[in-house]
């Protein structure tokens, strides 16, 4: 069993793992110095370079005579802004070389690569059969870690779905648009990913001396089982938004009537009362001595067409 050499380039954000015949580069995050490293000591197209450095870059595959240029994008939680975005991760393929560059935003990959340095019989089992299995290694661990995201998702989705019939509206519609906001961006990165780790067996079976097939294949159905689940809590979410919406609406409605059914009392009361606030004689009036308590008697009135009003409503189901 060969011994692991772990050397960190002085003044570079560059580490390296060699373990028998096979050199696994991590550099995070990447500034320009570590691109100019790049460039001197291994020749990279210099619009490969620039783009390790961009983080709205699409996944993609590059070749050339000599090596693979790969660009992912893997989901992230962003605690600071409290939505979904995603890491880029910027892949260098050689025959006997590994080169992952990233900002230092995807704590798999990091973990993986400490374990390597640490475990030699980690070590022995991910970097003796090429930098093609190596780079199998790391996409799996990273598409694993997908999946605790989407179940975050999902168990957000179900604590909705027991408050939606709460009280606190506003709240409930805030968790609807920011999960709505999550799914969208997660969509958004799984999607186009779907395709470069579809396309990239074929091009990486130089590079590695195991049949990969079954590998990425394996890769491919979590994949697919990741996008599967993002559909269907879209589907859901779309329906408790619509949901949402019908029970604001019959919130709504429900205050509406009761308003209607007050100005509609009110209504009937003001017609009482602008009749007697006429200044003629009335029947009843503070003139007649033997009615010196008519207002009690318009007031009874007017309890007794409210009452009647509310009856009718009632009786109509409109209460």
């Amino acid at each position: 069993m060969a011994d692991i050499v772990r050397v960190h380039e002085e003044d570079l954000n560059v580490d390296r793992i060699t373990y028998g015949d096979l050199t696994w580069i991590s550099i995070m995050p990447p500034t320009t110095k570590e691109l100019e490293y790049l460039s001197a000591h291994f020749g990279f197209h210099p619009l490969d370079l620039d783009d390790t450095l961009t983080r709205t870059q699409r996944p993609k595959i590059d070749e050339y005579r000599d090596y693979l240029f790969i660009v992912f994008n893997f989901p992230r939680y962003f605690k600071s802004d409290a939505m979904m975005g995603h890491a880029q991760l910027s892949v260098f393929i050689k025959d006997n070389y590994l080169i992952t560059i990233h900002k230092g935003e995807l704590k798999p990959l990091i973990g993986l690569f400490e374990s390597v340095a640490e475990d030699k019989e980690l070590a022995e089992d991910i970097m003796t059969k090429g930098s093609g299995y190596l780079l199998y290694r790391v996409l799996d661990r990273l598409v694993d870690y997908c999946m605790p995201i989407l179940n975050k998702i999902s168990d957000n989705i179900e604590d909705i779905e027991d408050d939606i019939f709460s009280s606190n509206k506003t709240e409930t519609l805030r968790d609807i648009t920011r999960i709505r906001r999550d799914i969208i961006a997660f969509r958004r990165t799984i999607w186009p990913m779907r395709t470069v780790i579809s396309s990239l067996e074929p091009r990486i079976r130089e590079y590695t001396t195991t049949d990969l097939t079954v590998f990425f294949g394996d890769i491919s159905d979590h994949l697919d089982k990741i996008w599967d689940g993002l559909n269907e809590h879209k589907e859901v979410i779309e329906s408790l938004h619509s949901t949402y919406d019908s029970l604001s609406s019959q919130h709504v409605n429900n205050i509406m009537r009761i308003l209607t059914m007050f100005t509609a009392i009110g209504a009937v009361l003001q017609i009482v009362v602008g009749f007697y606030g006429m200044n003629v004689w009335l029947p009843g009036g503070n003139d007649m001595a033997g009615f010196r308590y008519s207002w009690l008697i318009i007031v009874g009135v007017m309890l007794v067409l409210s009452l009647i009003i509310l009856w009718y409503f009632k009786h109509k189901d409109w209460l």
